[in-house]
């Protein structure tokens, strides 16, 4: 909610937003998009992955879109088994490749949740159906994100892995400053593979939030919140953070083009059901 209410009086103050929380589009992102339309403003997204949309919608036609693809690159965890899975230490799930975050996104990163926001995000800043949005894995993290267009022609955005970059970009757009950041290296391999929903559900359940919208994503959103924060707190293992955010959202009272007021509601009631949730699942083990 700080992240929600900061941009939107921002937004009201007029004020052009390099937005670096993904989650104020995630669980606000129709009262957020409509403001930033009505005020005029400018908002460009600071995630790699969604500076790289922008730039390579640059310039072309929406009614060209055939599809946004979103690259991953997978995480700590994504070379392990689903029977693995349930022996996870934060040590493992905070053992990022390629990006070096923030605890709380590195898990999230690891659960492919990360990404599922980032979808979600997606669709709201470049007014994209969720089902026009795809994820490939990409364990480089080069490839930042492309756009299929209708003649089948594909505009990727590559660099190194360097938030510098697109923080960088979202201030200077659209003037290219220069960044002291490594050059790219042309001599490595580039791999890509469809992302494992049966081993790493979140991002589905991100698609499904999509899809419905209304305080869906919120609630989404609020409960992988809580579930993160007791997964690094040693309070729970690592799959039961999917586990609980399955069970909010299926108990969640949906309310469709939502309030400010009915997201901070939908907020609350999913992360007190997910500490609800999760104390069953606890005395379940014991």
């Amino acid at each position: 909610m700080s992240g929600i209410e900061a941009t939107l009086k921002a937004i009201d103050h007029k004020k052009d937003i390099a937005l670096a929380n993904k989650e104020t589009l995630v669980a606000a992102g129709e009262i957020v998009m409509k403001k930033v339309r009505e005020k005029g403003i400018h908002l460009m997204p600071i995630d790699s992955e969604h500076s790289a949309l922008f730039q390579c919608l640059n310039g072309e036609h929406r009614e060209n879109i055939h599809r946004l693809i979103l690259t991953c690159s997978g995480g700590a965890l994504y070379d392990k088994t689903h029977d693995e899975l349930n022996y996870i230490s934060v040590d493992d799930a905070l053992g990022h490749r390629t990006w070096d975050m923030g605890r709380k996104i590195t898990v999230d990163s690891a659960t492919l949740m990360n990404k599922g926001f980032e979808v979600i995000e997606a669709m709201w800043l470049y007014r994209i159906p969720a089902g026009k949005i795809n994820v490939v894995i990409h364990p480089q993290s080069i490839i930042h994100s492309m756009v299929e267009y209708s003649d089948g022609s594909v505009k990727a955005q590559m660099s190194v892995p360097d938030m510098r970059l697109p923080i960088q970009y979202a201030l200077s757009c659209p003037e290219r400053w220069h960044a002291p950041v490594k050059r790219l290296d042309f001599s490595q391999d580039l791999t890509f593979e469809k992302p494992d929903l049966k081993r790493f559900p979140c991002l589905g359940y991100a698609y499904d939030a999509a899809s419905i919208l209304g305080t869906l994503p919120a609630a989404m959103n609020a409960a992988n919140d809580y579930m993160v924060g007791r997964f690094l707190a040693g309070e729970c293992s690592f799959t039961d953070i999917s586990d609980v955010v399955k069970k909010v959202m299926h108990v969640h009272r949906l309310i469709q083009n939502p309030s400010l007021e009915d997201i901070k509601k939908a907020i609350k009631t999913s992360t007190d059901s997910a500490r609800i949730f999760l104390e069953e699942a606890v005395y379940e083990k014991r």
